[in-house]
């Protein structure tokens, strides 16, 4: 057998383990390349795909594929004309639907754009055996329309619907239910139903919660957007919360936000983190739901209104709900008080993997001490918006959990800027894989590093062009100086001496309209030679800011990163103005300029940009420098641009040589 090994060639393999092999492969791009070696590759390449996303214009029928015979998840929600009834394009609307079935018969997961009820009622009929579907639509629902009709084709035709996700399309909470309750087959076997209603402010209310929840027993993944405010006619509380938890229990995940949460408005660093009103949620309310639901694995509570002296609810978690794994908890108060080192409250959930703690007032450095105690197994921990722990505390959570925490995030925290931000990372340097901070790069008064600057290097709104220059230079000096030391509580120095972040492969920022991302890699990021993508979100209002003193925000400084390939700029929290602004401000063109410059450096794969908005006018577009910019991007091959352009400026991406996917 060894003497005649070497004379084995692949394709001696027999095909049906060849053909096992190939669907093993997830990656649509390194399946692409499989394709290319030889023909025989390339048959079992398309008989062995399962996923597949359509992209062109739906009137090219003569470019409709027809060997991917084995697609089971079908992706239609990008066709263009986007925004427009997806059939209504052809003139014999039916046959276009009868293609697609025939083109890909084995589909049993669909995501579809659908502007009006005619699109579900010619493309269901074609595949009866729908078990997944997810709907898509950011116009406003037709007026004129019946309560109910978006769905009604879909459950009439789908009798193996087991989930639904309509997360990212526009409707009225009173639509679902009547649809719902007119199949009450269909709405038993749904085991997965996600209503995160992104797209709208409004949220469902109690009794249309509770309705739905009745009429679907059988969920085990319940993802919805409530009311939890007392002031609202049908707010979500103690006795909605029992009565969901008996309607339905045998849920795995519960996912319950406010309406108010999804806007992700920064916080006002200066409050003291309660809110002024209170949740009308009890301990002992929350204590009898955890019993309800024995088999809730990930939970998710995210109310945006007091929930004060919770600790006594979350130590029931961990003998009521054993499989607990992952716990997201929104403006609880008394969470933990680790007082004396004693274990209490959400400290003694030892399972948990993944953790999320928001807006809670009096989480203190001693209580992160008893989280990582209590918590051994913590891969994922993020901490937003908590004014009283320190990087002292965060050091010694992340110095405890240095064998499983992969995943942190640390923002609006009041007490921490980057750089005691990445300081709290030091013990776990080198296993890091995600990572997100906020771009302060003021100093803190109460960080025992601190370098006293000068009262020069204070911008101000006052401050002409140069001093501005100057203060941005003497600014990354001192970070460059304070990024040397550490806490001087730790013994021992050199514990943590690598200063390589060899596991990092995804970098989420935030940063502030007008700030300036350069100071980066002087605060030790300088060597991160795993990191793939980079997300990086601009949040401000540039009407209040003088034009900018430099001339980018700083991507050139992104260039040290060598496998650095995807990016996310999210520009859609700044507001500006559109057209020509007052003297002395810039409009959204130049902060556009400012925003995109030195882009053209990085040898990015894929982008997705959300350009800045004007909200008095109701535009958020691509301007002609932005354009210009992204045009000179010569390795792109993904870009996802979310916002509109004028046809003229979309002419300057044909310049990109190797662009192969626009949206």
């Amino acid at each position: 057998m060894a003497g005649t090994s070497s004379y084995v060639h692949f394709h001696d393999i027999p095909d049906v383990v060849l053909a096992i092999i190939f669907s093993l492969v997830v990656d649509t791009r390194t399946r692409n390349v499989m394709s290319l070696v030889c023909l025989k590759w390339h048959l079992l390449e398309r008989s062995t795909r399962k996923s597949l996303t359509l992209r062109g214009n739906i009137r090219d029928l003569f470019l409709l594929p027809t060997c991917f015979r084995a697609v089971t998840h079908l992706d239609l929600s990008l066709l263009s004309p986007w925004g427009h009834p997806l059939l209504d394009s052809s003139s014999n609307p039916l046959f276009l639907a009868q293609l697609l079935r025939h083109a890909f018969p084995s589909v049993v997961s669909l995501v579809v754009y659908i502007r009006n009820p005619s699109t579900l009622h010619l493309l269901a009929p074609q595949w009866p055996n729908l078990r997944h579907v997810k709907l898509i639509r950011w116009h406003q629902r037709l007026p004129t329309e019946p309560l109910g009709s978006d769905f009604t084709a879909l459950f009439e035709h789908s009798s193996m619907l087991s989930s639904l996700d309509v997360s990212l399309f526009h409707f009225w909470t009173e639509d679902l239910l009547p649809a719902i309750k007119a199949y009450p087959l269909i709405a038993a076997s749904l085991s997965h139903l996600n209503i995160l209603k992104h797209s709208s402010a409004e949220g469902f209310k109690s009794h249309e919660l509770l309705a739905i929840t009745a009429s679907c027993p059988n969920l085990r993944k319940l993802l919805a957007t409530c009311i939890f405010d007392h002031r609202f006619i049908g707010f979500v509380g103690d006795q909605t919360l029992l009565a969901l938890a008996s309607n339905c229990p045998c849920l795995s995940l519960l996912h319950l936000v406010d309406a108010t949460s999804l806007s992700n408005i920064r916080p006002d660093p200066n409050d003291e983190g309660y809110t002024s009103e209170d949740a009308s949620i009890s301990h002992t309310t929350l204590g009898d739901v955890f019993a309800g639901l024995p088999l809730l694995e990930e939970l998710v509570l995210d109310v945006c209104y007091n929930v004060r002296d919770a600790w006594p609810a979350l130590e029931l978690l961990n003998s009521r709900c054993p499989r607990l794994k992952a716990l997201k908890l929104g403006q609880f108060h008394g969470i933990c008080k680790g007082i004396n080192a004693r274990l209490d409250g959400i400290a003694l959930c030892q399972g948990l993997e993944s953790l999320s703690i928001k807006n809670s007032a009096d989480l203190t450095d001693k209580a992160l001490e008893a989280i990582s105690l209590g918590c051994p197994r913590l891969s994922k921990f993020e901490v937003l918006g908590c004014k009283k722990i320190t990087g002292k505390g965060m050091w010694e959570l992340t110095h405890v959990l240095r064998k499983t925490l992969v995943h942190v995030k640390i923002s609006f925290c009041k007490n921490f800027n980057a750089v005691s931000s990445l300081q709290a990372m030091e013990p776990i340097r080198d296993q890091i894989e995600w990572l997100h901070i906020d771009c302060v790069w003021d100093t803190l008064d109460n960080s025992k590093s601190q370098i006293k600057s000068s009262s020069s290097q204070e911008l101000g709104e006052s401050y002409n062009l140069q001093a501005r220059k100057r203060d941005m230079i003497k600014e990354e000096k001192r970070l460059k100086k304070k990024s040397k030391s550490h806490f001087h509580d730790v013994g021992n120095d050199n514990l943590f001496s690598s200063r390589t972040w060899s596991k990092l492969h995804h970098l989420s920022l935030w940063i502030g309209v007008g700030e300036l991302l350069t100071p980066l890699s002087l605060t030790g990021l300088d060597d991160c030679p795993a990191l793939e993508e980079i997300e990086i979100k601009i949040e401000g209002d540039s009407r209040n800011q003088q034009k900018p003193c430099m001339d980018s925000v700083g991507l050139r400084s992104l260039a040290c990163y060598p496998r650095l390939s995807r990016m996310l700029l999210d520009c859609s929290g700044v507001i500006g103005y559109a057209l020509t602004a007052p003297p002395g401000q810039a409009d959204l063109s130049l902060w556009e300029r400012f925003f995109l410059n030195g882009i053209e450096i990085l040898n990015l794969k894929e982008l997705n940009y959300w350009p800045a908005q004007d909200m008095d006018l109701n535009q958020r577009s691509l301007f002609l420098p932005a354009a210009a910019l992204l045009a000179q991007c010569g390795s792109l091959r993904k870009l996802f641009i979310h916002g509109t352009a004028n046809e003229h400026f979309m002419m300057f991406l044909l310049r990109i040589p190797t662009l192969r996917d626009v949206q």
